[in-house]
């Protein structure tokens, strides 16, 4: 009767451990999905900004400095190693970028040019793709750092080291409201 005990108890405690230790696995895997999803949109950004900064480049070719520094950190971000490296190197590129249209801003030839145009909207409907794919893989890993902090799965994770995942989070520079002035 104690043996059976025993062997119940312990039965319950593998089961446990296991079933802890393969929902760690499955969210680990989901917040890994949630990048994927950010970097083949990531991906698509990084193919249009070339044609823009052409395009900006036909129109205001002593506007050096700010088409190089777009070109700059796109290869940097498409040369990230890992999500923290290039949620940084993304930050700066969106920063880039909003120069880069800010002066675009200064040609109405250009502003008025429908490939411009074209590429204007495309970037802006992926901006707004890479928010949604960000959106959820923030979530995704809110969900598994819970999991990975909630006793007693947090001594699984401890064990088989599941350390927390970082959010992909906005740069205190472009939380600024801009300024518009007439």
């Amino acid at each position: 009767m104690t043996f059976g005990i025993i062997a119940a108890v312990i039965l319950i405690i593998i089961f446990s451990v296991t079933g802890m230790y393969n929902k760690l696995v499955s969210f680990s895997v989901r917040v890994d999905n949630g990048w994927a999803q950010v970097d083949v949109q990531l991906k698509k950004r990084f193919d249009l900004i070339p044609n823009l900064v052409e395009t900006v480049k036909g129109y205001a070719s002593h506007e050096k400095s700010t088409l190089e520094e777009v070109t700059k950190w796109r290869s940097a971000a498409m040369s990230s190693k890992t999500p923290e490296e290039a949620m940084e190197n993304n930050a700066k590129l969106s920063r880039a970028m909003v120069n880069l249209f800010a002066t675009a801003e200064q040609y109405p030839d250009l502003k008025a040019n429908q490939n411009f145009l074209d590429l204007q909207g495309q970037l802006k409907d992926i901006e707004s793709k890479i928010a949604f794919a960000r959106q959820f893989y923030n979530d995704t890993a809110m969900k598994y750092n819970e999991y990975v902090m909630h006793f007693p799965s947090n001594i699984i994770a401890s064990i088989f080291h599941f350390g927390q995942k970082k959010y992909f989070e906005i740069a205190e520079a472009d939380k600024a409201v801009p300024q518009v002035k007439f």
